[in-house]
């Protein structure tokens, strides 16, 4: 199973209901995403949940609006979708944010053009 694709599927249910929170499964790669989706200003917090190897994720809503329009994966378990420094995505006009994972550790679109560098594309935010 992609624990990815269900931490991302978690938190779009949980903004397409306006729910206050969500829990998704702890791994190190999880944690990097929802590093930089808090960095980026798109979830509140997150936190170690009551439940073993789960976190707590609060999401962030302005006017009763969530902040995320969409999540959506790119790169699958059976398609790996892997990106050049000179190819990488811009997301909405810069609107949004890519994710990737590189040889400097998990990283924005513009902190990796930033970087010089290219990696595997792990999911759009906008």
């Amino acid at each position: 199973m992609d624990i990815i694709a269900d931490s991302l599927t978690k938190i779009r249910n949980a903004t397409m209901r306006s729910l206050p929170k969500t829990s998704v499964k702890k791994t190190k790669l999880i944690e990097e995403l929802l590093k930089i989706m808090k960095r980026e200003g798109y979830i509140e917090e997150f936190k170690d949940s009551a439940q073993p190897f789960m976190i707590d994720v609060t999401l962030k809503y302005i006017n009763e609006k969530s902040v995320i329009d969409s999540l959506k994966r790119v790169s699958k378990l059976s398609r790996r979708v892997y990106v050049g420094k000179d190819k990488l995505p811009r997301v909405y006009n810069n609107y949004g944010i890519a994710i990737l994972t590189t040889s400097k550790g998990v990283i924005t679109d513009k902190e990796a053009r930033s970087l010089g560098v290219g990696g595997e594309v792990l999911c759009y935010i906008w």
